[in-house]
């Protein structure tokens, strides 16, 4: 195989992984936990873009509860979001 080939392969290559890595920062991912209590959506770049916690969910003797769900939520969107790029 010569170089220009080897090279042009290379190139190749790498635009095909720009080319994932922008339509994976265009997903969304969805998670939510405790029957949909709180809902956490990110993006493809681990941002977080919504949170959603159903008003019955907040209890004000029991913040401590809510700030679990919270992390649970976003935790489980992250590993979500992990998997689909190695899927990728």
């Amino acid at each position: 195989m010569d170089m220009r080939a080897l090279m042009k392969q290379a190139q190749q290559m790498q635009q095909q992984m720009q080319e994932t890595q922008e339509q994976l920062a265009l997903r969304e991912v969805t998670a939510e936990v405790a029957g949909g209590q709180v809902v956490a959506v990110m993006n493809g770049r681990h941002q977080l873009v919504s949170l959603t916690i159903r008003p019955e969910t907040v209890d004000p003797q029991d913040v401590e509860f809510l700030q679990d769900l919270v992390v649970s939520a976003v935790n489980e969107a992250v590993k979500v979001q992990k998997l689909i790029q190695i899927a990728c």
